[in-house]
C-alpha cells in the first residue's frame, strides 16, 4: 500500500476536485435509492386489491419512516381523490425525474473525474521527464532506454487507470454499499445479516487474485520494457540490420521476447478477469438463497411482497458496486507495479546538481585548470592524475587512441560527470561550486553525431530559445557555411528536418550543429570529432565553419584527424587515461613518440 499512498499523493494539490466528486456521486446515490425506496408502497397499492386507508401527514423528522411515509401520504391521497392510473403517472414522473437527476449528477462527477486523473497524469509525466533530463549521463549509461520509455509510456497509462478507477471505487462505490445497507437494515434486519456472510469470502478469494497479479505483473512489464528496447535499436540502426541481413536473427530475438510477454499477459488477464465471475457467481447465489429465506417470509406474513421486492432491488444495486471493488483490487496490482517502476525512475538521486551555495557565473577571464583529476567508471580508473591548464582563447587538442579518455576529459568540463579525485577550475574556482546552468552557458559543443530534433531548422538552430531573433539564426547560418543549403530547402528556415536530421545529408547536418553553437556564441567550445564521419568535401565546408567558430573563443578539440589540429597551440596526446606527450606538432613530431606514430599511420604529411 505504500506505492498506493505515494501515487494518491500526486492528487493532493488537485484536493479541490474530491469534495466536487463526492457531493455529485452522493447526489446520484441518494436519488438512484429514492427510485427503490417508492416501489414498496406503489407494488403494495397496486397489486392489494383492498388499499390501505390514507395515513395523516407524518411529523417532520429526518428519518427513511418519514420519507417513506410522506411519500405513500401523497400516493394514497393522489389515488383515493384521482384513481389508482392518475396516481401511477405521478410516481412515473417521480421516478423519471430521480433518475434525470441521478444520472446528471453522474456525469457531472464522471467529469470531475476525467479532470482530476488528466491533471493528475500531467504531474506525472512532467515530474518523470524533469527527473530523467536532470540527471547525469552515467544514469544513462546505467539504464537501457526501452525501459525508461516504458516506463514513461506504458506505466504511466497503468497509473492512469489504478489512479482513475480507485479514487472512483473508494469515493462513490462504499457510500452506494453503505447507504444500500443502511436501506436493508431498516427494512429486515434478519434477511440483511445473512447477506453479509457473503462479503468476507469473496474478499478472501479476491485478496489471493490480487498476490498473484502483482508477481506476475512485475515481470510483464520488465519484459515489455525490453520489447521497446530491440524496437528502439532496431528502428535506429535497420541500415545496419538490413546491409547485415540481421532480418531473421532480430526478429526471432523480438519473437522470445514477444512470446514471453504474451505468455504473462494471457495468465495476468486470465486472473484478472476471474475476479468478476467470482464476486457476480457467489452474488446470484446469495440472491437466490436470499428469495428462497424471503420468499418464506412472505408467504409466513412476515414481510409485504412489495418490500420484499424493493429489498431485493436494493440487493441488486450492492452487487455491482461490491463487483467494481473486487475488480479494483484486482486491477490494482498491474498498476502498482508500474507505480513501483516509476518511483524507482523519481526517486533515483540526481548525482550532478547545485550546491545549496553554488555561486553564478557568467563569463570565462583566465584559465581553465585540471587539477591531479582522476575519474573512474565503478571500479575501473579512465582518467589517472591528469594535470593541464588551459588559457584563455587558447586550441588545445586532445588526440590518442579509441579508449585513451579524451571525450571523458571533455565531459567533465560541463559536468556531465563529476571527478573522482582532483578538480576543474574555471578562473580558479572549482566547477562544483559554480551554478550548473550557469557552467554550461558557457560553454558550446559540436560532437562527432550531429544531434538535431525533429523540428524546424531555425528552431535547431537557436535551439532552447523559443522567442529567438531570425536575422542571428541566419547570420549564424552563414558563419557555419550553411546558408545556401537551408535556402533551396522545401520551406528553407521553417522546414522541418526529420527524425534526427534525416532528410540532410551528415555534412549538412554537422554544419547546422556548428551554426547551432555559433548562436549560442559561448567563450568555451568542445569539439568532439566533429569532422570524422564526413568526407571529404563535406570535411572542407564543415572546417572552414569550425575555423571561423574558434576565432577569439577557447577551444578543446577532440581529433582522430591529426591534419586539423596542427595548428593548435598545445597538443595533449593521451594513452590509457594519461597525459604522454604534450607540445605542438613540429616539437611532438621531433619528439619521435607516440604523437609522430600516430601521424604515420595517417600517412600525414
Amino acid at each position: 500500500m505504500k506505492t498506493f499512498k505515494r501515487l494518491l499523493a500526486f492528487v493532493k494539490p488537485l484536493h479541490h476536485y474530491l469534495p466536487e466528486y463526492v457531493i455529485y456521486s452522493l447526489i446520484g446515490i441518494i436519488f438512484g435509492l429514492i427510485n427503490f425506496a417508492m416501489l414498496a408502497p406503489l407494488l403494495n397499492v397496486l397489486f392489494i386489491e383492498t388499499p390501505p386507508e390514507p395515513p395523516g401527514m407524518p411529523e417532520f423528522s429526518l428519518t427513511i419512516g418519514y420519507f417513506t411515509d410522506l411519500f405513500q401520504y401523497h400516493f394514497l391521497q393522489i389515488s383515493d381523490a384521482y384513481g389508482k392510473m392518475y396516481a401511477l403517472g405521478f410516481v412515473c414522473i417521480i421516478i423519471a425525474s430521480a433518475t434525470v437527476i441521478a444520472n446528471g449528477a453522474r456525469y457531472l462527477s464522471m467529469r470531475v473525474m476525467i479532470r482530476l486523473r488528466m491533471n493528475v497524469l500531467e504531474r506525472i509525466r512532467n515530474n518523470l521527464y524533469e527527473r530523467v533530463t536532470s540527471q547525469s549521463l552515467s544514469f544513462f549509461n546505467k539504464r537501457r532506454k526501452g525501459d525508461l520509455l516504458s516506463v514513461m509510456t506504458n506505466d504511466v497509462s497503468e497509473v492512469e487507470y489504478i489512479i482513475a478507477n480507485s479514487i472512483q471505487v473508494l469515493l462513490r462505490d462504499p457510500f452506494v454499499i453503505i447507504f444500500t445497507f443502511f436501506l436493508l437494515f431498516y427494512i429486515s434486519v434478519q434477511l440483511t445479516l445473512f447477506t453479509l456472510v457473503f462479503f468476507p469470502l469473496s474478499g478472501l478469494l479476491i485478496s489471493y487474485i490480487s498476490k498473484q497479479l502483482r508477481k506476475k505483473g512485475y515481470y510483464s512489464q520488465e519484459m515489455l520494457g525490453k520489447m521497446l528496447n530491440v524496437s528502439e535499436e532496431t528502428l535506429g540502426g535497420v541500415r545496419i540490420v538490413q546491409s547485415f541481413t540481421a532480418e531473421t536473427y532480430m526478429q526471432r530475438k523480438f519473437g522470445v521476447i514477444t512470446s514471453a510477454f504474451t505468455r504473462l499477459s494471457k495468465a495476468i488477464y486470465n486472473q484478472r478477469e476471474l475476479a468478476s465471475p467470482i464476486s457476480e457467481a457467489l452474488g446470484v447465489t446469495l440472491v437466490v438463497v436470499l428469495v428462497m429465506v424471503g420468499g418464506y417470509m412472505v408467504l409466513g406474513k412476515q414481510i409485504e411482497p412489495g418490500t420484499f421486492i424493493m429489498y431485493l432491488g436494493l440487493y441488486f444495486t450492492i452487487l455491482q458496486p461490491a463487483k467494481n471493488i473486487s475488480n479494483a483490487f484486482t486491477s490494482m496490482q498491474r498498476g502498482l507495479v508500474a507505480g513501483e517502476r516509476i518511483f524507482d525512475v523519481l526517486d533515483e538521486p540526481v548525482e550532478i546538481e547545485d550546491k545549496p551555495d553554488a555561486v553564478p557565473v557568467s563569463t570565462f577571464q583566465d584559465n581553465i585548470s585540471y587539477q591531479h583529476l582522476s575519474f573512474k567508471y565503478e571500479d575501473q580508473y579512465v582518467l589517472r592524475d591528469i594535470n593541464l591548464t588551459i588559457e584563455k582563447g587558447k586550441m588545445i587538442a586532445l588526440v590518442g587512441k579509441s579508449g585513451a579518455g579524451k571525450s571523458t576529459m571533455a565531459d567533465l568540463l560541463p559536468r556531465f560527470y563529476d571527478a573522482s579525485e582532483g578538480k576543474i577550475t574555471i578562473d580558479g574556482k572549482d566547477i562544483r561550486d559554480l551554478k550548473l546552468h550557469d557552467l554550461r552557458q558557457l560553454m558550446g559543443i559540436v560532437s562527432q553525431e550531429a544531434i538535431l530534433f525533429n523540428d524546424s531548422v531555425l528552431n535547431n538552430i537557436a535551439f532552447g530559445q523559443a522567442d529567438a531573433d531570425p536575422a542571428k539564426v541566419i547570420e549564424a547560418a552563414r558563419i557555419a557555411n550553411a546558408h545556401e543549403f537551408i535556402t533551396q530547402l522545401d520551406n528553407g528556415y521553417d522546414t522541418l528536418i526529420g527524425d534526427r536530421g534525416s532528410k540532410l545529408s551528415g555534412g549538412q547536418r554537422q554544419r547546422l550543429t556548428i551554426a547551432r553553437a555559433i548562436f549560442k556564441n559561448p567563450p568555451i567550445l568542445i569539439l568532439d570529432e566533429a569532422t570524422s564521419a564526413l568526407d571529404t568535401e563535406s570535411e572542407k565546408l564543415v572546417q572552414e565553419a569550425l575555423d571561423k567558430l574558434m576565432q577569439n573563443r577557447t577551444t578543446i578539440v577532440i581529433a582522430h584527424r591529426l591534419s586539423t589540429i596542427q595548428h593548435a597551440h598545445e597538443i595533449i596526446v593521451m594513452d590509457k587515461g594519461e597525459i604522454m606527450e604534450r607540445g605542438q606538432h613540429d616539437q611532438l613530431l621531433a619528439n619521435n613518440g607516440i604523437y609522430r606514430k600516430l601521424v604515420e599511420m595517417q600517412e600525414f604529411k
